[in-house]
Formats: C-alpha cells, sequence, structure tokens
C-alpha cells in the first residue's frame, strides 16, 4: 500500500472529507499541518504550486485537492494507486 501525504488544516472540510475517504479505504493518512506549521505552508506551495488545501500525494504522486481525490475514486482509478484492489478493501 502506498503511503500518503496530506497537507492541510484543522478547521478544512475538504480537508476532512479527503482524510474520511482514505480512511474507508483503510489508508492511513499523515499529515502536515499548515495551520501549526506556517513554514510548511511555503513548502507546500513551492512542490506543488497551489495555495489551498488540502494537497494529497500518494507515494511520490501529488494527486491534488479533495476534488482531484474523489475524481479518481469516481474512476477507478483511487484503488490501484493506493496499491488496493477491492478484495483488499
Amino acid at each position: 500500500m502506498s503511503d500518503v501525504l496530506m497537507y492541510s488544516t484543522r478547521i478544512c472540510p475538504y480537508c476532512v472529507r479527503a482524510e474520511q475517504l482514505l480512511q474507508h479505504k483503510g489508508v492511513t493518512v499523515q499529515k502536515i499541518l499548515v495551520d501549526h506549521h506556517p513554514e510548511r505552508m511555503e513548502e507546500m506551495i513551492e512542490i506543488t504550486g497551489r495555495r489551498t488545501v488540502p494537497q494529497i500525494f500518494i507515494g511520490d504522486t501529488h494527486v491534488g485537492g479533495y476534488d482531484d481525490l474523489a475524481a479518481l475514486e469516481m474512476a477507478g482509478q483511487l484503488e490501484p494507486m493506493l496499491g488496493q484492489t477491492a478484495e483488499t478493501i
């Protein structure tokens, strides 16, 4: 299973939804709370070119935000990215 990293804040509803979707898949999310560590926000912007949270990485792949994650799920592409099959969920 691939590691998942998410830049987020504690008050972001899209961050909560992304984490819930990933937890439903049995994935543990490593969160970087940019509201508590502003220097990590600059890191996120430099890496992704985006200023909004969440910013989600599956392994080394930048997925994007919650809408991008949900689109992968709807297209049936999220599980393969996570290294899962239907039987492992």
